[in-house]
């Protein structure tokens, strides 16, 4: 099957954006009069938890308080993630997160190829489109034939459900496809919906569990940051192109057939 579409993740693999998510976490607590303080080595454990919403409800069980303040805790879940979520898309349109090396060139690259492209995010909707438009430019938002976010299915990474609705949307199977993750239970998901996967972690994630990955990359590379010598005799080239892209999946696929 030739490879027809190119689905990123957001979060990690699009963009390091998980300590502006950090910050925005510890903001949302003071605003809500908490004085939770997530730091670096603890949002690190957090991150093996798909999805803000369920991060929060996930620390308020992990609490040691009587069961009545726990209660009260659980009903402020959804009002400090909604919280976290607009301090958010403050600070990525005040910061203007750059993208991760060699995502940009090689979007741009898709699309002036003819090649669909697709999201598959934990993140909600607004944040996506946010960052793509402060990183890529407004008009770019809408190169991306699918967007799928986390309030679009049941289940979240590692579940499949996120990369089924995005190969329904795109009417591609998943052998014409090719999934960039940077975490464990992205990875997981992407494979579970039977995608070719790339993943690129981040200080966050690269301690997880990477294992069932196609390809391991610490980033995508390009012309003036190219990848480690380990990486470029993977890909065959200095930094991953559409042409490497393409024979790489043309192999896996190959494989696959056998």
């Amino acid at each position: 099957m030739a490879l027809e579409a190119l689905i990123f993740d957001m979060d990690g693999t699009m963009a390091d954006t998980e300590e502006v998510h950090r910050q925005a976490f510890n903001a949302a607590f003071l605003e809500h009069g908490l004085f939770w303080d997530w730091r670096p080595h603890e949002y690190t454990e957090l991150l093996k938890i798909s999805g803000g919403h369920e991060r929060v409800a996930a620390y308020v069980e992990s609490l040691r308080v009587p069961e009545d303040e726990k209660a009260k805790l659980r009903e402020l879940v959804g009002p400090i993630h909604r919280t976290k979520t607009r301090i958010y898309n403050e600070l990525i349109t005040e910061e203007r997160v750059p993208l991760r090396i060699g995502v940009a060139r090689l979007v741009r690259e898709a699309h002036a190829a003819g090649k669909d492209l697709a999201i598959a995010s934990t993140t909600t909707a607004a944040n996506v489109r946010q960052l793509i438009a402060g990183a890529l430019g407004e008009e770019t938002y809408y190169w991306f034939k699918a967007i799928v976010c986390a309030d679009h299915v049941g289940h979240k990474k590692p579940s499949p459900d996120i990369y089924q609705l995005v190969l329904a949307e795109l009417a591609l199977s998943a052998s014409e496809c090719v999934a960039f993750e940077d975490s464990a239970s992205g990875v997981k998901a992407a494979r579970a919906a039977g995608l070719f996967t790339i993943v690129s972690p981040t200080l966050w994630t690269r301690q997880q569990d990477l294992t069932g990955a196609d390809l391991f990359l610490h980033d995508l590379g390009d012309p003036d940051a190219p990848l480690d010598l380990r990486s470029s005799s993977l890909v065959g080239a200095p930094y991953l192109g559409l042409d490497q892209l393409e024979r790489l999946h043309a192999a896996a696929m190959s494989a696959t057939a056998c």
